[in-house]
């Protein structure tokens, strides 16, 4: 009998729901890279880069090109990595197309260097709006996926796997990182109006999601990595599933409003210029 049929209706709902948010965080992380690769990309090749002041305020200013050439390479390479990222975890494709997987994880790879070298030039260079806590926030955010890019091409190099697919995986919960932090920003406008929150970033709401949005990240790429193989029982099951469905939820919702409200308009305008 296959292991499909043995399975236990809590077990094939709960394998069902985490397919269902994976497949939902791809599709939104996606739409996410685009804008980013129109949006700013765009404005970098027609030479518009004031542009960007009207999504991140203060992003470009002409007295400092070499941030503006920093976060430029940060953004391009950040769209791509969003784009490439699910190609690289889908267990099917990298058995059936190993050389497929091999050369786009070096694409992957080589732009996940560029985006966190770019951030932390960035900050080097002209610091972020929020400050101290926010340039910490992000500076440790930079380093931590240069750190994982390395680590995953050691040890796939090393040929020992299971390490390559456990960095691998801290890599792209990294990677969407960006694009949770736009996501819980919206969220919790939406359900405390801002409350923390203020225009320079400094408020304790912004000190605390200058870290938020890439360290629970991090955790649960550990907790599913290390736990996969362990047989739980149905009543945690079905906690886990709830969860997992309310994330879905979560995610379908933020990424209707993100794309209606700011990143379809935006892909618009672009194209159109």
């Amino acid at each position: 009998m296959s292991d499909v049929a043995t399975k236990t209706a809590p077990s094939r709902a709960l394998q069902w729901a985490a397919i269902g948010l994976a497949s939902t965080v791809w599709i939104s992380a996606g739409i996410f890279g685009v804008y980013i690769l129109i949006f700013f990309g765009g404005a970098l090749l027609d030479g518009n880069v004031e542009r960007w002041n009207t999504s991140l305020p203060g992003l470009y200013s002409p007295e400092t090109l070499g941030a503006t050439a920093a976060i430029g390479a940060h953004f391009v390479a950040g769209g791509i990595i969003l784009m490439l990222g699910p190609l690289q975890l889908i267990e099917g494709l990298r058995r059936k197309a190993p050389a497929f997987h091999r050369w786009t994880g070096r694409l992957y790879v080589l732009t996940s260097l560029t985006a966190g070298i770019g951030g932390c030039l960035f900050i080097v260079l002209k610091g972020t709006i929020g400050g101290l806590p926010m340039d910490v926030g992000f500076g440790l955010y930079g380093i931590l996926m240069v750190l994982a890019a390395v680590q995953t091409v050691r040890h796939a190099r090393a040929r020992r796997f299971e390490r390559h697919r456990l960095w691998a995986l801290r890599l792209y919960a990294l990677a969407i990182g960006s694009w949770l932090y736009r996501m819980e920003y919206g969220f919790w406008f939406l359900l405390f109006g801002g409350a923390g929150h203020t225009n320079t970033f400094d408020g304790p709401l912004d000190i605390v999601m200058a870290f938020f949005f890439y360290i629970p990240n991090l955790i649960v790429a550990d907790v599913l990595f290390h736990t996969r193989r362990r047989t739980v029982g149905k009543g945690v099951q079905r906690l886990i599933t709830v969860i997992l469905l309310a994330a879905t939820a979560f995610v379908v919702l933020a990424t209707f409003e993100f794309t209606r409200q700011a990143w379809a308009p935006a892909i618009l305008r672009s194209l159109a210029e």
